[in-house]
């Protein structure tokens, strides 16, 4: 038994399931194919066009945390998140002829962690967001002697 008038078009759709299902994946393929990047054609401007990584000459410039150890404890309370500052490194004793050198400049306090137990003179830890070859600086220059930071 079969009742008519009720779903015409969908009767139709069904007797041609390769046809809709061909028009179907057409479509696809062309909305695809919209979103692939064309070659340049001379003499047209290039669309601008997204970066999906950063070039390894650029990964030097990414941002990245650093837990730093800074030699006075009370100046790394006056810390908080967001803030900006200089990491200084005394570099040795200035009978010897070493000057203070700035490490890392404007870096981003990301975090001021509670001051653990110990003396107060072992300085106290602070989480800068600095560049990546920055880091490797402040890494080195806490191993050899103490670090200062100044406030921006």
């Amino acid at each position: 038994m079969r009742v008519r008038g009720g779903w015409p078009r969908l009767d139709r759709l069904l007797r041609h399931r390769r046809r809709v299902l061909a028009v179907g994946l057409a479509m696809t393929a062309a909305a695809l194919a919209g979103t692939v990047p064309r070659e340049a054609v001379p003499g047209e401007t290039p669309a601008p066009q997204r970066v999906a990584a950063a070039p390894a000459a650029d990964r030097s410039a990414a941002r990245v945390t650093a837990p730093v150890r800074i030699a006075d404890a009370d100046t790394v309370r006056l810390l908080r998140p967001g803030d900006r500052v200089d990491v200084i490194a005394a570099g040795g004793s200035p009978a010897a002829g070493a000057e203070p050198r700035t490490v890392a400049s404007g870096a981003r306090v990301t975090a001021v962690p509670e001051p653990g137990e110990g003396p107060a003179e072992a300085g106290a830890l602070v989480v800068l967001s600095v560049p990546r070859d920055a880091a490797a600086r402040l890494a080195g220059a806490g191993a050899s002697g103490p670090l200062a930071v100044a406030f921006r």
